[in-house]
């Protein structure tokens, strides 16, 4: 066999290594029953946030389809919650993938980061088409006219006020494409979702649905905390309505949740790593959370959810018809704030009893 019959274009072709069907059945090139050529080289950028890293996971679907024998690689900072089977290879943000992107040739280059470091990279990266933001001028700057309208939100509170457009909407429209509810995907460890649901069964017993309550919101915007006593009155009414509560959260939240479950009564299973923190919420029925990676992780997982929203706008966010938004009876004016123009904020005035009547909606 000579060098030229090599299929280099084959999907499953390694590079420098033998191919598993050249290791499992003993395959070579010429003649390869397995043979998949690529017919388009995809490349998608987006690094952080881990939350925003899995709202652009719809692209998937659309790439897929579209071109169904293309090569996909994602280059993020977030890759344990990508979905592995649907991406063909995943990169880190490091200098030796920087270098393999910046001598590679794609067909098509999407990078939906506004940061300076992925935009000079979208500027070096050699593709016959590229969409969303790259480096010109010494700035961020749209790659084509459809990428305009996201920018611009983002340069100016008054343009995205007025949005009416879901983020899926958004990105979609950057990539030329029209958004039709595909779905958002994840990295779940099926045997890790497997003994929580265990676990939550035996522990819940005759009870109704298990509704994760997530407490936490990370550390940017903290105008969307909620109240401590409005989560232990929250939990105390599910518990009477003979539904399943429990707290969940991360190191942040690990000695508050301790304290609202002791005040409650509802179960706290403690703190975990990304991928145990997935699986347990897969094992919740509903999920009550703010705009925060929760919300992201839920819609990922398709579970029933209440989001609780105040700074943000609300189109902002597709529920897939499985959610329920609920905010404050004023409208808030912090808009994107972390301090409040109140003094008080607006989360406060969410009060249990609409959680409540929200969940009794999905169940």
């Amino acid at each position: 066999m000579e060098f030229s019959e090599v299929k280099r274009d084959c999907k499953y072709f390694k590079g420098h290594i033998p191919c598993d069907f050249n290791k499992q059945k003993g395959n070579v090139c010429p003649t390869c029953d397995e043979y998949q050529p690529i017919e388009t080289r995809i490349l998608i950028i987006k690094l952080a946030a881990l939350g925003d890293v899995i709202r652009t996971t719809p692209l998937l679907a659309k790439f897929r389809s579209k071109y169904p024998n293309a090569h996909i690689t994602w280059m993020t900072q977030s890759p344990e919650i990508l979905p592995k089977n649907q991406i063909d290879l995943i990169l880190p943000f490091d200098a030796m993938s920087i270098f393999l992107l910046e001598n590679s040739l794609f067909d098509l280059v999407v990078n939906l980061d506004k940061e300076p470091e992925a935009c000079v990279l979208m500027a070096k990266i050699e593709g016959k088409h590229k969409y969303g933001y790259t480096w010109l001028d010494h700035g961020v700057a749209p790659c084509t006219p459809a990428a305009e309208h996201k920018l611009m939100t983002g340069f100016f509170d008054e343009l995205s006020k007025v949005n009416t457009k879901s983020y899926p909407e958004e990105i979609f429209e950057i990539c030329h494409e029209s958004f039709d509810y595909e779905p958002y995907a994840i990295q779940l460890n099926q045997e890790k979702y497997e003994e929580w649901n265990h676990k939550f069964s035996a522990l819940k017993g005759n009870k109704k649905e298990v509704v994760g309550l997530n407490t936490g919101c990370g550390p940017r915007w903290k105008t969307r905390l909620w109240d401590d006593e409005k989560w232990v009155l929250l939990a105390t009414s599910l518990i009477e309505l003979g539904y399943f509560p429990i707290f969940l959260g991360g190191a942040l939240e690990h000695e508050k949740n301790i304290r609202l479950s002791k005040e409650s009564g509802a179960h706290y299973p403690g703190h975990y790593d990304l991928e145990t923190f997935i699986s347990l919420t897969h094992a919740c029925d509903i999920v009550v959370t703010q705009v925060t990676m929760m919300m992201h992780i839920a819609t990922a997982l398709q579970k029933k959810m209440v989001l609780m929203n105040t700074i943000f706008n609300p189109h902002e966010f597709e529920l897939y018809n499985r959610g329920v938004m609920v905010g404050p009876p004023k409208a808030c004016e912090c808009y994107y704030g972390n301090v409040c123009k109140r003094g008080v904020p607006c989360m406060n005035d969410i009060q249990p009893e609409s959680i409540v009547t929200a969940i009794k909606t999905l169940s």
